[in-house]
C-alpha cells in the first residue's frame, strides 16, 4: 500500500478537503482524543516558528501522541539533499539515511524548509519536503515550504465558521507591503483553498511582476473551473475591493526580482498604498479580513483592521491546531 502524504492540498480532492474540515470541526468542539495514542512524530524545522510548533506539539499531545522537535544545523546534524554529492562540506548525513531511520523511529514526519531566497527555478522543486516524502517509510506532512497547506485548511475552516457556504464568496487575496520580500507559500495556498473551495477569486497586486507562479495560477484556475468559482488578476485597489466577502492579505516576493531584492525595493517601495486600512474594508460587503501571522502592525495592515470585529485572524491560528488534529488523525487511521 502506497503512502499518503499531506505536502499540498493539489493532491487532495475537493470531498477529502471538507472530511478534514468536518474532523477539525469536531476536534475543535471536543479538543481530547486517543486517535494517536502511543504513536509520535518528528517535527523537523529548518526555520524559525511559533505557531506551528506550538499547534503541532499540542495537537499531538491532545491526541494521546508525542511530538519530538529537531532543528537540523542546530540541534540535529546538517543535512545533505543533493543526489551523488560529495559530502566535504558541512552536512553530515544525507536525506538518504535520516528520513529511513526517523521512519524506524516515528509514525509521521512534518517538515518546515523555507526557500533558500537565491533562485526560484531551484527552490520552486521543493526538493527538501520532496526528498523526506521520497525515503520515509511513513506519511510526512508539510509545515511550509513553498506552500503551507495546514494554514489554508485553519483559513478555510474559520471562513467557514464566519460565512458558512462559501461557494462564489468574493475573495480578495491582497499583496500588501513589507520592507523585505518574504515567501510566497501563504499566497499559493491561500489561491489554491478558495479556488478549490469554489470562491470568486481576485489577485490583487502592484504590478505583473508580483502574479504568482504560473503552477499555483494554473491550479487556480483549474480549481475554479471544477467547482464552480473563478479566478483573475487585478492591480486596481478599489476595483479588487468593491463588494469583497473576504479580504485575506499577504506580502511576499515578486519572482522576476527573485534573489535579486535590491532590483525589486523601488517597486515594493512605491506600493505602500496597499496597505488594508479601514478606508479599503469600507468598499467590501462587510467583508471579513484575516491574515496568516505573524503581522506588521501598520505595515501590512493597519491597528483599527486588526482590532476590528471584522479580523478573524485569532480564530485562523486557533484553527491550525484543530486542522492539524485532523490531517495526523487521517494519515495515522491510513496505517
Amino acid at each position: 500500500m502506497s503512502i499518503r502524504h499531506f505536502i499540498t492540498t493539489q493532491d487532495y480532492s475537493r470531498a477529502e478537503i471538507d472530511a478534514l474540515l468536518v474532523q477539525a470541526a469536531e476536534f475543535k468542539r471536543s479538543p481530547r482524543g486517543q486517535q494517536l495514542a502511543g504513536k509520535s512524530i518528528a517535527l523537523l524545522f529548518f526555520n524559525p516558528s511559533m505557531r506551528t510548533r506550538t499547534s503541532f506539539e499540542l495537537g499531538a499531545f491532545h491526541l494521546g501522541g508525542h511530538a519530538i522537535v529537531l532543528s537540523p544545523g542546530k540541534d540535529a546534524w546538517p543535512i545533505e539533499f543533493e543526489v551523488g554529492s560529495v559530502m566535504d562540506g558541512d552536512t553530515e548525513e544525507h536525506i538518504a539515511e535520516v528520513a529511513r531511520v526517523l521512519s524506524r523511529y516515528v509514525d509521521l514526519i512534518a517538515v518546515r524548509a523555507f526557500p533558500k531566497f537565491q533562485d526560484w527555478a531551484v527552490d520552486r522543486q521543493d526538493s527538501v519536503i520532496k526528498a523526506f516524502a521520497q525515503y520515509a517509510k511513513v506519511p510526512v506532512i508539510n509545515m511550509e515550504t513553498i506552500t503551507h497547506p495546514c494554514q489554508e485548511l485553519a483559513h478555510a475552516l474559520a471562513l467557514k465558521e464566519h460565512l458558512g457556504d462559501l461557494q462564489n464568496k468574493k475573495y480578495v487575496l491582497t499583496w500588501t507591503y513589507h520592507p523585505k520580500p518574504l515567501n510566497t507559500a501563504v499566497a499559493n495556498s491561500a489561491l489554491l483553498i478558495a479556488t478549490k473551495l469554489g470562491m470568486d477569486v481576485t489577485l490583487l497586486c502592484p504590478t505583473p511582476d508580483y502574479v504568482l507562479d504560473e503552477r499555483y495560477m494554473e491550479y487556480g484556475r483549474l480549481n475554479a473551473e471544477q467547482n464552480g468559482g473563478s479566478l483573475k488578476v487585478s492591480h486596481d485597489i478599489e476595483e479588487a475591493y468593491r463588494g469583497a466577502n473576504v479580504v485575506y492579505a499577504k506580502s511576499w516576493g515578486a519572482l522576476p526580482f527573485f534573489g535579486q531584492w535590491d532590483k525589486e525595493k523601488p517597486v515594493r517601495e512605491a506600493s505602500k498604498h496597499f496597505i488594508v486600512d479601514s478606508a479599503k474594508m469600507a468598499l467590501t460587503n462587510h467583508g471579513l479580513f484575516s491574515h496568516c501571522l505573524p503581522l506588521r502592525r501598520n505595515i501590512k495592515a493597519t491597528d483599527a483592521v486588526m482590532d476590528s470585529p471584522a479580523c478573524i485572524a485569532i480564530d485562523e491560528a486557533e484553527n491550525r491546531l484543530h486542522v492539524q488534529k485532523a490531517v495526523m488523525a487521517s494519515l495515522i487511521g491510513q496505517r
